[in-house]
């Protein structure tokens, strides 16, 4: 089978797989990133039969195989996707995706939201996206 063969067969088969329910992680911390450029890797280093033992460096692999990084920005664009579909529909799930909730806030560290993996994604504050609901009054 040719390289291209495979390249689809695996962008086809393998990666939705994986991506299942992406639009709801997290993707903040190195160690989660570094997990999903990890697995990748070894997909295309699976796809090219090359034994883990013979420790190619990534740079290698993906000049072998014509291709680039993608799957985190893959991830990224399902992601801002769904949160835009979120943003406009106002309901129930606007509010847990923003976190803009009444009442107190609960006691120990703040929990990570999804707009703070995309602000940090797009190099915006996560504030900026829970102004427009202050304003609107139809919610």
């Amino acid at each position: 089978m040719s390289i291209e063969t495979r390249k689809r067969v695996l962008e086809c088969y393998i990666e939705p797989i994986l991506m299942y329910g992406c639009e709801t992680w997290i993707i903040i911390s190195k160690q989660t990133r570094g997990r999903l450029e990890a697995t990748e890797m070894w997909f295309l280093q699976r796809m090219m039969r090359i034994p883990w033992i013979a420790k190619k460096p990534s740079d290698t692999v993906l000049s072998e195989t014509k291709t680039k990084r993608a799957l985190i920005n893959k991830i990224r664009k399902r992601q801002a996707t769904f949160f835009g579909h979120i943003m406009r529909r106002k309901r129930q799930e606007h509010h847990v995706t923003t976190g803009m909730f009444m009442g107190r806030r609960g006691r120990g560290r703040l929990r990570e939201k999804t707009t703070d993996g995309l602000a940090s994604w797009l190099g915006v504050g996560s504030s900026h996206y829970g102004r427009n609901d202050q304003n609107d009054k139809r919610a």
